[in-house]
């Protein structure tokens, strides 16, 4: 089937490529150009077909709740632990250990292997350092207050909302004929300025 045409995306498989791109936060634009259409065709059959709508709606959910709680754990503040690692390189005897105990095990799987390859497989599969965790720090995340103010601006509208409350005061008054005070010498005056023609 011809890649872009909507029969192959709504297939369970094509449903699911849509689903897991639209949770993956790709734009409707780029899920287009992933199946292989405009995104105006994309609108089309998210009209037309309820299932393509649908897996896409779905996909976007998962990713909108988890910023969503996100924000809410950050507007809140939240507790986490902290590991504190360093990295060692072990002792000869704990590197013997482990690497006799590879090697027996790969004898086991492998009773053809001679010694040397035995020995190689242990060395390359072995680390001679390891990760090791010094201490946990338990840190309390205290609320983000830029979060909070977002979080409720867009929960309660109504109460959380910049207001800008403009008052006006006086009256305002329009004259639409300007030149309708000016006497006949003060026009006679304005005409010559505009005209250039002042020494007269």
């Amino acid at each position: 089937m011809a890649r872009g045409k909507y029969q192959e995306w709504l297939t369970d498989e094509g449903l699911l490529k849509l689903q897991g791109w639209a949770r993956d936060g790709l734009t409707d634009e780029q899920i287009a150009y992933n199946i292989g259409i405009r995104r105006p065709t994309l609108y089309d059959w998210e009209k037309k077909y309820s299932d393509i709508s649908d897996a896409l709606k779905k996909g976007k959910e998962v990713v909108d709740r988890k910023v969503e709680n996100s924000l809410f754990k950050r507007a809140t503040g939240y507790k986490t632990t902290e590991h504190q690692y360093k990295v060692v390189t072990l002792d000869d005897d704990v590197l013997w250990a482990r690497r006799r105990k590879v090697q027996n095990e790969f004898k086991l799987n492998h009773p053809e292997a001679t010694d040397d390859e035995i020995k190689a497989y242990a060395i390359e599969n072995v680390p001679t350092r390891e990760r090791i965790e010094l201490f946990q720090t338990e840190k309390t995340v205290p609320p983000d207050t830029t979060a909070a103010i977002f979080w409720l601006k867009n929960r309660k509208p109504d109460v959380w909302r910049d207001r800008k409350e403009t008052q006006l005061s006086g009256s305002l008054e329009t004259n639409s004929r300007p030149l309708e005070k000016i006497d006949d010498k003060k026009l006679s005056e304005l005409e010559r300025k505009l005209t250039g023609d002042e020494g007269t």
